[in-house]
């Protein structure tokens, strides 16, 4: 395994500097020498002045940059500036700057079997140099890739709708699938030095084919859990006023007259529309 390994590079502007005075004096030396000896050994290190100036590079801030000498890693320098190095490196630019992938909607089956369109954005971070450049050909790919197959087995797990109160569900439990997403993500990144900052779901919907009828599957659930908060409201309404009527002395009602009050008070408390009452003259018997 190839890990990180922070190298210090000397400041550059120094090395301009030197650099420069070292030039313009092997020049003279080599230009105004009057003796062979004088002649070569100034253009000898005028050419290794020369060759010298390729040495110079640029780190900018929350970057880095990979060196490595005859394709052997030997550090990556951080200090952002102008900074020399060896000229023989090869110097490779790494960004450390945060950053988002966005994936593309997903068609996939959840864990019921039902076919849903999925996406997420993963917003992720270059911790590790080393590991981004030799242990992957290209991360940034790497990390689109594996963000989408690690949604795809995140959606499989999971059911679109909850069935029951103690299951996790892809559209009632989002802070809990971003967990899910974030680790599921983060196991399949971690060879790449990548650091995984967040992930969540920015794009959740049945499939075409069966929108309509889980449109209206979820409207009927809705219906009935409507109707049994009403009915629950209505009963304890209902037993309220015949606990009431009792109470206080008001009315006397048998069993039969309890059971047909209860009937038209559930009616007009449980009904659609309003109640349109009748006025009854005469007797019930």
């Amino acid at each position: 395994m190839i890990q990180e390994k922070t190298r210090k590079a000397p400041n550059g502007l120094n090395s301009l500097i030197f650099l420069l005075i070292a030039q313009i004096a092997f020049a003279l030396l080599t230009i105004k020498g009057g003796n062979v000896l004088f002649i070569i050994v100034g253009g000898l290190a005028s050419i290794v002045t020369f060759i010298s100036w390729f040495g110079l590079f640029m780190v900018h801030p929350n970057e880095a940059k990979v060196l490595q000498l005859f394709g052997k890693y030997t550090g990556t320098v951080k200090d952002s500036g102008l900074r020399w190095a060896n000229p023989f490196y090869t110097k490779h630019a790494v960004s450390l700057r945060v950053r988002n992938f966005e994936s593309n909607r997903l068609k996939v089956n959840d864990n019921t079997g039902n076919p849903i369109e999925i996406a997420a954005v993963v917003v992720w971070k270059v911790v590790d140099t080393a590991e981004a450049i030799f242990l992957v050909d290209d991360y940034e790919d790497f990390v689109s890739i594996q963000s989408e197959a690690a949604l795809r087995n995140l959606a499989t797990s999971y059911p679109y709708d909850a069935h029951n109160e103690n299951e996790l569900a892809l559209r009632a439990n989002p802070v809990e699938i971003s967990l899910a997403l974030k680790k599921e993500v983060q196991d399949r990144l971690s060879k790449a030095g990548v650091e995984v900052i967040e992930a969540r779901i920015s794009h959740l919907a049945y499939a075409a084919e069966i929108a309509n009828a889980m449109l209206r599957r979820q409207q009927a659930s809705a219906i009935i859990a409507a109707r049994q908060l009403i009915v629950e409201g209505a009963v304890g309404m209902v037993e309220q006023a015949l606990q009431h009527l009792d109470e206080r002395g008001i009315v006397e009602l048998d069993s039969e007259r309890k059971a047909a009050m209860v009937s038209n008070l559930l009616v007009v408390l449980c009904s659609d529309e309003a109640a349109q009452p009748i006025v009854n003259a005469g007797s019930i018997y």
